[in-house]
């Protein structure tokens, strides 16, 4: 049995295990007890004289389908950007696309497909839950994987640990979010009662706890601190919760679908308390959800990078074709973007080299010029609020 097989079965297990949550530390279990340190792995040679095959990975189907579109335009049109101008390493790049729907043990499979397919690096995947096991699939082969949305701490610091050097992210990370939106939460509602929830999930539950530590951290005191189970259609039982405790803010660590629906049934069962959540609204679909009971909600996530002289030219191009580069388009993109110029640099796909060269200097992309620390994540990320208005998500003014 191959070295990455075995991984797969172990990662099946251990997510059977803890049922069907995303728990980081579950999930970090599963995979990073398998994980080979990095100086033994080798990612797959490019095939001889033929095209670099590299992979977008993310819910290209499913209740998450509309983040999977995100990820699989960006990295459309960064491979058609690249290869118009002449591929990486005298090559073209070819673009292979696996769907999780944010799925932990249909992600393990994806990695291992994408392995079979021979490819050389993966932007991907988008849900913590889902990057988190895939990593060690990759990991196990030298794969460099820059997730443009993953932020789960433990997607890079639990690799890390294990001596794994090819992982790395686009976006930030939930304990820098929680330092954004916790003393916020704290000063803003002052002497209020404040509910956090979140959806089990890996990005949810991490997201919740941090904004949690910071908040309280900052004075503030949790006057409800509840779960929900995600994809559910009614939640008047947790909406009753909330309208008991009196409650006059929530923030909620989850996804836009079910954001979407907790906000619209809280205001027809009467309850105005202002809703508070994080970057996985960043999707037009979320107003089609919501409807005008997402008036006034308010998300935080990186500051938009479309205004940026940077991504003008790509932030056209798309515009052109009648598609906005919402969300994680453009971190799809700059994943691609940095991979390629590492290759560059490196002269070589090898995923210990790229991820070399990746850390070695700042690299410019369309969301600005990255700089990676030692575990892959980005030295800086700028948070800004979002504020839904007329079915359109409003960036605030930078402080």
């Amino acid at each position: 049995m191959s070295r990455k097989l075995t991984l797969a079965t172990l990662a099946f297990a251990s997510i059977l295990a803890v049922g069907c949550g995303e728990e980081k530390k579950e999930e970090a279990a599963a995979t990073g007890n398998a994980a080979p340190t990095q100086e033994a792995a080798t990612a797959p040679a490019a095939p001889a004289g033929g095209d670099i095959v590299i992979a977008v990975a993310g819910p290209m189907t499913g209740e998450l389908a509309a983040f999977g579109e995100q990820l699989k335009r960006g990295a459309e049109k960064a491979v058609a950007d690249i290869n118009a101008k002449g591929g990486v390493l005298g090559k073209q790049l070819k673009l292979e696309i696996g769907d999780d729907q944010c799925d932990p043990k249909q992600a393990v499979q994806v990695a291992n497909d994408l392995v079979k397919k021979g490819v050389a690096f993966v932007a991907g995947h988008f849900c913590s839950g889902s990057s988190i096991p895939a990593s060690a699939v990759y990991a196990e082969e030298g794969i460099v994987q820059i997730t443009p949305a993953s932020t789960n701490p433990a997607f890079t610091e639990d690799m890390a640990a294990k001596g794994v050097k090819t992982v790395f992210r686009t976006c930030g990370r939930d304990d820098a979010q929680g330092v954004f939106a916790g003393p916020w939460l704290a000063t803003t509602y002052t002497g209020k009662n404040v509910a956090i929830l979140d959806d089990k999930s890996a990005y949810g539950q991490g997201l919740a706890n941090e904004t949690a530590k910071n908040f309280e951290g900052a004075g503030g005191k949790i006057a409800l601190r509840d779960t929900y189970t995600a994809k559910e259609k009614d939640f008047s039982a947790l909406i009753s919760k909330l309208k008991d405790a009196k409650i006059d803010a929530v923030y909620i660590g989850g996804y836009h679908n079910d954001v979407g629906l907790i906000v619209r049934q809280a205001r027809e069962q009467g309850l105005e308390a202002a809703v508070i959540s994080a970057d996985a609204l960043n999707t037009a679909e979320f107003w089609s959800i919501s409807g005008p009971a997402g008036e006034g909600l308010r998300y935080s996530d990186g500051a938009s990078a479309v205004n940026l002289d940077s991504a003008k030219d790509v932030v056209a191009a798309f515009r052109a074709d009648k598609y906005e580069p919402e969300g994680y388009t453009l971190n799809s993109y700059a994943a691609i973007q940095a991979w390629a110029a590492a290759a560059t640099k490196a002269n070589a796909t090898d995923g210990a080299k790229v991820a070399e060269a990746l850390r070695a200097a700042p690299v410019p992309t369309v969301i600005g010029d990255l700089t990676f620390d030692a575990k892959g994540d980005l030295t800086k990320v700028n948070y800004a609020w979002y504020v839904w208005h007329d079915g359109k998500a409003v960036q605030e003014p930078l402080n």
